[in-house]
This record gives structure tokens, sequence and C-alpha cells, in this order.
């Protein structure tokens, strides 16, 4: 039997489950415009152990969505997962976001391509067939009127950047699942426990985010 604590803080949305041999039993999160994820995220790791009734020292390994996402979101979550595990000597696992947010589009054909919003057009994105395989790698791109247009069938688009994309993205085999917004934690469960079992892990003092693009700092104009 194997509990994980799942942690996903790579967008607005911050994400806390506990999940019991790959099935989710508990998963709160909020997502907020000022990124009070420092603020939330040990207080949501508390209630869900609180929620469940175990300790902390019942929990098998951590997983942490590992980005591309915010810089910040992902520095405060896996900062605090890898501080978790070294005191607990318990393994952490790593689970890519995109795939996260993919999970959450169950479909039985066609393509999932999960968007997460960087800037202006740009956004993060890979393209995942149904059974969750990414079949492009992940990248930066900016979105225009050829985005995808030689992908053939249906494909649908999850994500933040959903009002900005269909600007450009009209072909009529685009469908945009405008519910699902941001990753989270709820869908990392059966994701974490499938490479917790197959001892796909991270070590604990070298892992760091994917960000994808390097963070960038703008000097004030004042």
């Amino acid at each position: 039997m194997a509990y994980i604590l799942n942690i996903e803080t790579s967008t607005k949305n911050c994400s806390v489950s506990i999940a019991k041999d790959g099935e989710t039993i508990v998963c709160n999160e909020i997502a907020e415009e000022g990124y009070s994820h420092a603020e939330r995220l040990h207080v949501f790791i508390e209630a869900s152990l609180k929620e469940v009734g175990i300790a902390f020292s019942d929990i098998t390994a951590i997983a942490v969505s590992q980005g591309p996402g915010s810089y910040t979101g992902l520095r405060i979550g896996v900062s605090s997962a890898k501080g978790l595990c070294y005191a607990s000597g318990i393994p952490l696992i790593a689970v890519d976001t995109l795939q996260i947010l993919a999970a959450q589009a169950r479909i039985s054909n066609g393509l999932i391509i999960p968007m997460i919003d960087a800037r202006r057009m740009e956004v993060y994105s890979a393209i995942f067939t149904p059974e969750l395989i990414n079949t492009r790698g992940t990248r930066a791109e900016i979105l225009a009127e050829n985005s995808f247009e030689d992908i053939e069938g249906p494909i649908y688009f999850v994500g933040d950047c959903a009002e900005k994309a269909q600007t450009v993205l009209t072909k009529e085999n685009f469908i945009f699942l405008e519910e699902i917004i941001f990753p989270s934690a709820n869908e990392m469960s059966a994701l974490s426990f499938e490479k917790f079992k197959n001892s796909d892990t991270v070590d604990v003092a070298y892992f760091e985010p994917f960000y994808l693009k390097d963070f960038m700092v703008t000097t004030s104009k004042k």
C-alpha cells in the first residue's frame, strides 16, 4: 500500500492531493490571481493529511509537478517537496505538468494539446495521445493561424489560454475544452503511482524544475 502526496503549483492553481495506490482520496486546491502558493501549500498539506486521517510518517513518496509553468510557482512546489523528502528520507517523483493537464481530457480518439499561457501569443505546449503519450515533446511556441494545421483528426485543446488561442486557431477539427484550465494534483495520482511502481524517481539533492525558458528579470523604468 502506497500513500503518495502530490503537489502541483505550476500555475495560479495551488493544488495538493493524497492518493492511495494511485487513487485520489482527497484534493485541496485554489486558483488565485495573487499566487498565494507560499501561504497555502503547507496549509493544504496539513489539511489533506487530517482529512485522510494519516500522519506524514505514513506518506510513502512525494510527487511534484516538474514544469513547465510559472517560475515562482514551480520553485515553491519543488523546493517544498525536496525539503519534505530530504527530512523524511522518502523518494521524490517528478511528473510532467503538461501531461497532468492533458490527463483531464478523457478522450478515446484524436489528440490532446495542453497549453499553459506564457506571454502575448506564446504558450508552453505538447501533443499527447489519449493514452497520455507525448508524441512531439514540449515547446515554447508562438500561436499563429498555421499552428497545428498539419494534424488531421480531432484536436482537443486544454489550458488557461483558450481565449487568446481561439482568435487564431479556427480550424473545424480544433475543439476547445474550456472547462479544463489548470493542471491539478487530482490528476497526478495515477501518473505518480505508475512512476512509483517503476521506481522512476529523481535525485532529491540535484533535481530542478523544468522551466523551459530562462527567468526574465526586467529593470524598473523609475
